[in-house]
């Protein structure tokens, strides 16, 4: 096989390839709900004052990312939507029970993911869940790094 065939022959691989990925995307629902708990060492109130910290947003790589606040139940409830974004959007619900441990988080996500090659990338590849497990790792290095 000559060079110019090999070539043909990877682009051809790669653009359907890219295609069944976005055909693929397109089948998936836009909307998606993810939620995970965590019990974290700290008073409600800690929570609550970290969880609204823009230093540990930042740190999370998501400072960028703009949200305007739905709802605010302190040291409860707190409810951000995603606003600005073309790709992706949605709400981030979190809600903080004090336990003999600490305090129970549970944080759930009503997203939507209106790019199909994104939608896809989450679905099967990322997880619907996986920045809300790091943001919980964070939380948690948070609390463990800041002064009380």
């Amino acid at each position: 096989m000559d060079v110019f065939a090999a070539v043909a022959v990877v682009f051809l691989v790669v653009t359907a390839a890219i295609l069944t990925v976005i055909a693929v995307g397109r089948s998936l629902p836009v909307a998606h709900v993810a939620s995970r708990s965590a019990t974290l060492p700290a008073p409600p109130d800690r929570i609550w004052d970290a969880i609204n910290d823009p230093q540990l947003m930042r740190s999370r790589g998501i400072g960028d990312v703009k949200f305007e606040t739905v709802e605010s139940v302190p040291p409860r409830r707190l409810v951000r939507r995603v606003v600005g974004e073309n790709d992706f959007g949605g709400t981030w619900t979190c809600e903080l029970e004090p336990e003999s441990a600490g305090t129970r988080l549970v944080i759930t996500e009503n997203g939507e993911i209106y790019n199909a090659f994104f939608r896809f990338v989450s679905h099967y590849i990322i997880g619907h869940h996986r920045t809300i497990d790091s943001f919980i790792a964070a939380l948690r290095s948070y609390l463990e790094t800041s002064p009380a």
